[in-house]
């Protein structure tokens, strides 16, 4: 489970995908695939968050990396690159952008 802490050693990447309802549970599947056969086993690989709309034409993706050179080394690798193409044949588009975690908040 990914911890958000201001300041960690990580990389966090957000990625959002756009979809219609009918192929949300499809591209769902495929993402979760390739976490648990692939992504997951990735050198600097810390953790991971699906989350889907209610209206099912969204999908973010939150995960964290222990460098951002591990993330783009996994973006090119040959299995990656064709899920990457199969998961964009699934919906309208996708955007994996990095981030540094700025502030947190927790309940009082």
């Amino acid at each position: 489970m990914p911890k958000i802490v201001k300041a960690a050693p990580v990389q966090t990447v957000i990625t959002t995908f756009e979809m219609t309802p009918g192929t949300c549970q499809d591209l769902l599947e495929a993402l979760t695939e390739a976490y648990a056969e692939f992504i997951s086993k990735q050198p600097g690989f810390i953790a991971a968050g699906l989350h889907v709309n209610d209206a099912q034409t969204r999908i973010a993706n939150y995960s964290q990396w222990r460098r951002r050179e591990d993330f783009l080394a996994m973006l090119r690798t040959p299995e990656m690159r064709e899920r990457n193409r199969k998961l964009n044949e699934m919906c309208k588009s996708f955007e994996p952008v990095m981030y540094e975690v700025a502030e947190t908040f927790d309940a009082d």
